[in-house]
């Protein structure tokens, strides 16, 4: 059994196809059969009720003779020579016979008055070895002479019937096996027909293969929609996926570079041993701390991080802002710092770093020698000010930087475009808000809202 149905085509449209030609020729078949046998019924109903007429004629006819016996003497010469009439006693003694009954011989005559009938009842029986139908009528004659009970027999050929039913039949099958191949022709089209959706859809899937197309912008009936419909949000995941991935490569090149620089910073300054050993500590720490947190990142969803205690701002500004300093002493920067030391957000310690890190860089990075940051809590926010006294941003190109890979300075310092992403991203998830606007120190300012509540 397992191997008969291994043997089964995998194609939709080939088994389609192979029930058709499996069912439709069966069902055709039975019909045909059955049409047949009620034709063969109708043919039989017909011939007995010409026989019973026949007879009618018969016993009209029929009188007695000058030598008492019960004679057809009026019927016409046609009937009595078409037809074998055979009139018997009870006692099964022939009275009368046609002359068509003569080639039958005495044979016939004796097996048509073995079995008596009653009045009220008639035969018809078709004798298949002897190829003919029997039609018998019992009669109580009352007469002169031959008064008694008396059995009329008409006896047809069934050659007649036979010649009707071959006609029929080759009739009857010959336009059955017509239907069946235009069936079988028509089921092919509408297959293909229905089918071609299914076509269409690995059409397009193909495509998106090669690179042509994003998602499957055919229009599909609504039985196979609800596939469409999934297989496009499975892309658009998985597309969404690629490009959290991409980002995150990008993101955690981009938060390497300032713990790298910091180290290369303290081996320019001719730091102790000691001293330069604990600068590398701890940036390979933050290094591993971003490694881990940029992983995180690539895997998480979207939805609002859920920190489990507050973490305060102000002591990681000035960590952020000492090690930038080293990386940059070369500008001598100038760093104003007004910080509200309880300002306490409810966020992850790695976000926050990540965000304030990549704020605070491009600050000392495109500020030519002056910074400023400045740190308050309200009743229901804490505002965090980031300016420098850098070529600041325009008007139009503010909400332009704010794009993955775009800058306005290209030539100021390297880098990839991406750090004001990150901290859009990251405040996004906490429901905060960077605003782009022009410094009073000439350059650009960047304004942090974290709400509260």
């Amino acid at each position: 059994m397992k191997a008969a149905l291994c043997r089964l085509p995998t194609s939709l449209k080939a088994r389609l196809l192979v029930a058709s030609f499996i069912l439709l020729p069966l069902m055709v078949g039975v019909a045909g059969v059955a049409l047949q046998n009620s034709f063969y019924d109708n043919l039989e109903l017909s011939l007995e009720e010409r026989m019973r007429l026949k007879v009618y004629l018969v016993i009209n006819a029929t009188a007695e003779n000058d030598k008492g016996r019960l004679a057809a003497v009026s019927l016409s010469a046609g009937v009595g020579e078409q037809l074998p009439i055979y009139i018997h006693d009870y006692q099964g003694e022939l009275q009368w016979s046609s002359s068509a009954a003569r080639p039958y011989g005495d044979g016939l005559s004796y097996a048509l008055a073995d079995r008596p009938l009653e009045v009220d009842q008639v035969r018809f029986e078709h004798w298949q070895n002897e190829a003919l139908f029997i039609y018998q009528y019992p009669v109580q004659w009352r007469g002169k002479g031959a008064a008694g009970r008396y059995l009329f027999t008409i006896v047809q050929p069934d050659s007649e019937l036979k010649s009707a039913m071959t006609a029929y039949k080759l009739q009857l099958w010959g336009w059955l096996v017509a239907v069946i191949l235009l069936s079988l022709v028509i089921q092919a089209v509408i297959t293909r027909w229905a089918l071609s959706p299914l076509q269409a859809m690995v059409d397009d899937l193909v495509n998106i293969e090669r690179g042509y197309a994003t998602r499957l912008a055919g229009e599909y009936p609504k039985e196979v929609q609800g596939v469409t419909d999934s297989l496009n949000h499975l892309l658009h995941v998985e597309r969404k996926q690629r490009e959290r991935y991409r980002n995150t490569l990008g993101d955690l090149a981009h938060s390497l570079k300032t713990p790298l620089a910091v180290i290369r910073g303290a081996g320019n300054e001719q730091l102790p041993p000691e001293g330069y050993r604990s600068v590398v500590d701890e940036q390979v720490r933050r290094m591993d701390q971003i490694v881990q947190y940029q992983l995180a990142r690539a895997v998480r969803s979207q939805s609002k991080s859920m920190a489990q205690s507050t973490t305060a701002i102000a002591p990681m500004i000035k960590r952020i802002t000492s090690a930038l300093e080293k990386v940059y002493r070369e500008k001598g920067v100038r760093l104003d710092l007004d910080l509200d030391e309880s300002a306490a957000y409810a966020a992850d310690e790695r976000d926050l770093m990540e965000l304030l890190g990549n704020m605070l860089e491009n600050a000392f990075k495109y500020g030519h020698s002056h910074v400023s940051v400045t740190l308050a809590t309200s009743q229901d926010a804490i505002q965090l000010d980031i300016e420098d006294d850098g070529l600041g941003v325009s008007p139009e190109m503010r909400q332009v930087i704010l794009e993955r890979g775009a800058r306005v300075d290209t030539s100021a310092a390297p880098g990839q475009g991406i750090g004001l992403t990150v901290a859009v991203d990251i405040l996004s998830s906490y429901n905060g808000q960077l605003e782009v606007g022009e410094s009073s120190l000439g350059g650009a300012s960047f304004r942090i809202t974290f709400p509260l509540g």
